[in-house]
């Protein structure tokens, strides 16, 4: 196991371990600890909160439209800064080329499977995506794979890195917890498009499909969920730790999986689209 992977496992709130008591059982240095952590600047943590929460709004703007946005809310910021700190969050706009990690020139990209298709039964197309997670004193990357049909929220995994594994544990649990679907779609970011997320996929018997380059609407579904879960927890919450982000994220995915109900299904909830729901009195998704 990687440094990096040892010191995501510190909970720097653990009341019955110190932080360095939990290194040393984890077989890492405290020093290792705080270079992981030690993360943005207050002031970048701020500028990415509001860069975070309009690209929402806007997703077609790029680093200089976000810029103009910035200097009319009275943050005189320069165009290289907002560019970086827009990489670090994996944001482009819908007119680029797909940057959430950029694209690795060695990875396969595959066509996109589902358009003018049907999608009437759940497990049939499974979609994965990766988004940013602002907290008080850092950020976080959240990967989640849904089922399409449904909406339900089959898994999800928080890293403080952007390194593929996390993409690929979640994928491995859903497989072992639900099989596997005909389709499993992607964008093209290279934690998604890297050999071993890939081989997973085509190992379990799925096909493998991809966005068009900057065409986020191809994972629609995915999109409208990331923008739930910021405004209805995220937004709302000053998450301090990985523990708190975790515990916050885990409790809203399961009100949104078991009580929130969705209007695809005339009120019904993604658990009971996905347990049973009668296909036939459901608008079906057409991709």
């Amino acid at each position: 196991m990687s440094c990096r992977k040892r010191c995501d496992m510190i909970e720097p709130d653990e009341s019955k371990l110190s932080i360095v008591r939990q290194c040393e059982l984890v077989g890492v240095s405290r020093s290792s600890f705080y270079f992981q952590n030690k993360g943005e600047s207050l002031l970048n943590l701020k500028l990415m909160r509001l860069i975070d929460e309009q690209f929402l709004a806007t997703p077609f703007y790029g680093s200089r439209q976000m810029v103009r946005w910035l200097r009319r809310q009275g943050h005189g910021v320069s165009r290289k800064r907002v560019r970086r700190l827009m990489g670090t969050m994996g944001l482009v706009p819908i007119y680029q080329a797909p940057k959430t990690s950029r694209g690795n020139p060695a990875h396969k990209i595959y066509p996109y499977l589902l358009r003018g298709k049907t999608i009437a039964r759940p497990n049939q197309v499974w979609c994965a995506d990766i988004t940013y997670i602002p907290m008080r004193h850092g950020f976080l990357y959240l990967v989640a794979i849904m089922d399409w049909h449904s909406r339900k929220v089959l898994a999800w995994r928080l890293s403080n890195t952007m390194d593929a594994s996390f993409c690929v544990e979640a994928l491995q649990e859903v497989l072992a917890t639900y099989g596997t679907p005909q389709i499993i779609n992607t964008d093209q970011g290279s934690q998604l498009t890297g050999f071993e997320w890939t081989d997973t996929v085509k190992n379990c018997g799925a096909k493998i499909s991809m966005d068009g380059k900057g065409r986020w609407m191809d994972n629609v579904f995915i999109e409208r969920l990331w923008r739930s879960l910021k405004y209805e927890c995220v937004y709302l919450h000053a998450l301090e730790t990985g523990r708190q982000a975790r515990a916050g994220i885990g409790d809203w995915i399961e009100f949104y999986n078991t009580q929130r109900p969705h209007s695809t299904f005339f009120g019904r909830t993604p658990d009971e689209a996905y347990n049973g729901l009668d296909i036939q009195t459901a608008k079906p998704a057409v991709a």
